[in-house]
């Protein structure tokens, strides 16, 4: 048969009504067809729009794949109005404002069509459409994938999206499609969107990755089942549900995503059963706003990968967890403002770097029959209005099992801490609390520790087997009221029963500033409860011994200068004061610039020991902070965070490194600006309890300090640290040699130094750290070299010679 022509068989019910005819066109044997009729397709290149509007059979002819091409220069390439079959075709479409396969009404049957086009969508069905979809592909660079609208439905069975412009799957004004075993990839919008009233989508074993976007996103009122499906390798969030948003998530896994796992908003309600939510690089699940709900019954939330809560409810949320393993992450349920809520049974949260259940804001938090493990901080009830329970729960190998500050009063019953680093309950700062039926056992510190004259009640209580102590109690309060204890007992001593046993006060050896370090004494009118566990305060060194140590790195001239005239300023200022002269008001706080591996960590430590040599600091230790230690997820958080970074650098130096990030050029509805503005009314009501240093690269620094002049006004000096000349690296290494045994053979200063000139010197150099790494490098390959031998001498083992230095990037 001719290149380009058709073959069409007419069937019917009789013999006689059965003929075969050749055509020209594809429009022309279209017309010539009835219900029931087979267009038999030859290979070839056809420039026509197809309208199908009866029960046709289309089949492309057997032979290599995409021989029969529909590719029309404008308009709809397939329109499909009935209950026909299309078979085998390769569809182009290059009309942006149409899609490249329409399907309008009846139930047909779409098999093996690959659609290679640059259409408003690959595939769309609406109306009355209904099609069964099968091992078809898209691949749509300038639109969406697959879209279904107004109504329209259908089934797809193992069809894949290769590209699409726009989102991978799109269902909207009341679409009703399912998918089965689909794969959809490398979209730029959404994996899968589902929007508006009445719309729905069923998905059953889909994949989902390589998204530019959120994987899946729900939005207005529209709802979706996914059984068995993953969702991965996106660069938005992996699931997305928005105003009044139902999603169901069934044996799904939603993993490697850089922002939050699943994000629900604005009344959106998630059921989660038996899923897996790992790798993520902010909230495992996030969920906000009054009405917000996520249902969470036996999954598995592990691995974050960035420095937030696993599980984040705030804003009146929230959030049900039962039977649930949460592990291996920073911090593991943080519940936020008053009206949220979460409910924990039967669940395990376990290996938590940092604090396994806080609860702030009047939020509530109950946990029932719940073990937590490995945590840094057990539960933690931060502030007034925030409570809860936690009934029957144990907790295992924390710091601390248990806070409560700042006027939280919480209600904790018949809960274990077994083997706490600091102790088993801690009550600070105006924290209340009743505890009932509560058990400590193996505390290297105190078992109950309440001080501030904090009015906590504990009944049935019992300890044992803690170092400092079963009980530790202080002072009342002014009103000489303190904690209630009824029938409380300890392994070292009777029981504990009468009010004056509580209120009594300790012994001076006691009177301890409390686990969370900075919380201060009853006396005090400003409580603070910051995270950290108190530090002995370090030895302080003579200002001469620590000033040695600064001159004793390697460069720096210009920065030892700065430092040194800072500090005979101070001096002299002390010593004006101490012979009842005015002292010029020196203001310490400081901006460091240059680039990284210089020293500034570094130099920033020795001055804070300076300080407190000098009387000006009470301890002068480091505390390290940047941007993301500081800035929160809403407003609020962000103050908080601030200010505990502040209380935990009391009497010392708070060091923000690559301070600009606080501040970036296209800043939105960021909140750095809040980590700003509380830190400096900080700066400015505790100007003598901190010092402070902004620290990062020289050009970012100064447009930081000139966006924000509050910021500026509060620091005395810019020092700025040069790069590392090749003279200086060569020195790095020859101190890390010395310091370590080893010895530089003959010839091996002379290749370090050519090495260091010709090393590029980009962004990513890191000036003192890159002799560092150089140093370890040429360990390594000198350490592969000897073990070659059989009996090396000391020679062999501490000389380093030129070929142990590694390649030049």
């Amino acid at each position: 048969m001719a290149q380009g022509t058709v073959q069409v068989t007419h069937t019917g019910t009789s013999r006689w009504r059965r003929r075969t005819g050749e055509y020209a066109s594809l429009t022309a044997a279209l017309e010539a067809a009835a219900d029931g009729g087979i267009l038999t397709i030859a290979p070839g290149t056809y420039r026509e729009n197809l309208v199908v509007d009866r029960a046709v059979t289309l089949l492309g002819q057997e032979g290599a794949a995409g021989s029969v091409r529909i590719a029309p220069p404008e308009g709809v390439p397939l329109a499909v109005r009935a209950s026909a079959q299309v078979q085998g075709l390769h569809i182009e479409g290059q009309d942006a404002a149409v899609p490249a396969v329409l399907v309008e009404d009846g139930t047909p049957e779409l098999t093996g069509l690959r659609i290679v086009t640059r259409s408003a969508a690959g595939i769309e069905v609406r109306g009355g459409g209904r099609p069964t979809v099968r091992a078809c592909t898209v691949d749509n660079p300038a639109g969406v994938g697959i879209a279904v609208v107004d109504g329209g439905g259908g089934i797809f069975e193992e069809c894949e999206v290769i590209a699409a412009g726009q989102s991978g799957v799109a269902v909207r004004g009341g679409g009703r499609p399912r998918l089965d075993r689909c794969r959809v990839h490398h979209a730029a919008g959404a994996g899968l969107s589902v929007t508006g009233d009445h719309s729905s989508l069923e998905a059953l074993g889909c994949e989902i990755y390589e998204i530019n976007g959120s994987g899946v996103q729900i939005a207005s009122r529209a709802a979706a089942v996914l059984t068995d499906c993953a969702v991965h390798r996106v660069t938005g969030n992996g699931v997305t549900l928005d105003t009044d948003a139902v999603l169901t998530l069934a044996d799904c896994r939603v993993h490697d995503v850089p922002e939050n796992a699943v994000d629900l908003r604005s009344r959106s309600v998630l059921t989660l059963t038996r899923s897996e939510v790992a790798r993520f690089g902010r909230n495992g699940l996030s969920v906000w706003d009054p009405g917000t709900r996520v249902d969470a019954h036996r999954c598995e939330i592990h691995d974050g990968t960035g420095d937030y809560p696993a599980v984040w409810v705030s804003d009146g949320a929230t959030a049900v967890l039962e039977g649930c393993r949460v592990h291996d992450v920073p911090d593991a349920l943080c519940v936020l403002d008053r009206g949220s809520r979460a409910d924990v049974v039967d669940s395990d949260l376990s290996q938590v770097r940092n604090i396994a259940v806080s609860v702030s804001g009047g939020a509530t938090a109950e946990l029932d029959d719940c073990r937590i493990s490995g945590a840094g901080r057990g539960a933690w009830f931060r502030d007034h209005g925030s409570g809860g329970t936690l009934a029957n729960c144990t907790i295992d190998a924390a710091q601390t099992g248990v806070i409560v500050t700042k006027g939280a009063d919480p209600l904790i019953e018949r809960t274990t801490v077994t083997s706490p680093t600091e102790a088993g309950f801690y009550v600070s700062a105006g924290g209340r609390g009743t505890f009932q039926g509560c058990r400590v056992t193996g505390s290297e510190g105190y078992g109950f520790h309440i001080i501030d004259g904090c009015r906590s009640t504990l009944r049935k209580c019992r300890t044992e087997r803690c170092a400092r102590g079963g009980f530790e109690f202080a002072q009342a309060g002014a009103d000489g009221e303190g904690a209630v204890v009824e029938e409380c007992s300890s392994d070292e001593s009777t029981q504990l029963g009468s009010p004056a046993a509580a209120t009594a006060p300790p012994a001076p050896a006691t009177q301890t500033a409390g686990l969370l370090g900075g919380v201060p004494s009853p006396r005090s009118t400003t409580p603070a409860a910051p995270e950290a566990a108190p530090e002995p305060a370090p030895e302080t060194r003579p200002a001469d011994t620590v000033l040695a140590d600064l001159d004793a790195l390697v460069g720096l001239a210009s920065v030892k200068r700065e430092v040194r005239a800072l500090t005979d300023m101070i001096e002299v200022g002390r010593r004006r004061q101490e012979a009842g002269l005015k002292a010029a008001s020196v203001r310490r706080h400081l901006v460091f610039t240059g680039s990284p591996g210089t020293g500034k960590t570094t130099v920033a430590r020795l001055y804070g020991e300076i300080l407190a040599a000098l009387g000006v600091l009470d301890r002068g230790h480091l505390v390290e902070v940047s941007r993301v230690d500081l800035v929160g997820e809403h407003i609020g958080s962000t103050a908080i965070r601030t200010q505990e970074a502040f209380d935990r650098a009391r009497g010392g130096v708070l060091f923000i490194d690559e301070a600009y990030a606080l501040s970036p050029e296209d800043s939105g509805r960021d909140f750095g600006r809040e980590a700003i503005d509380t830190l400096v009314k900080l700066m400015e009501d505790h100007r003598e309890a901190v010092v402070v240093i902004v620290a990062g690269y020289t050009t970012e620094m100064e447009r930081f300090l000139s966006v924000n002049p509050g910021v500026a006004s509060r620091f005395s000096r810019t020092i700025t640290f040069s790069d590392y000349d090749p003279d200086e690296l060569l020195r790095i290494v020859e101190q890390q040699a010395d310091e370590h045994e080893y010895r530089l053979g003959p010839g091996t200063g002379e290749a370090l130094h050519k090495y260091f000139t010709a090393l590029p010197k980009g962004p990513a150099f890191g000036n003192g750290r890159t002799a560092r790494q150089t140093f370890e490098a040429m360990v390594e390959r000198h350490a592969g070299r000897v073990a070659q031998l059989s009996a090396p001498g000391t020679e062999e083992l501490t000389l380093l010679y030129p070929e142990d230095l590694p390649a030049l990037p």
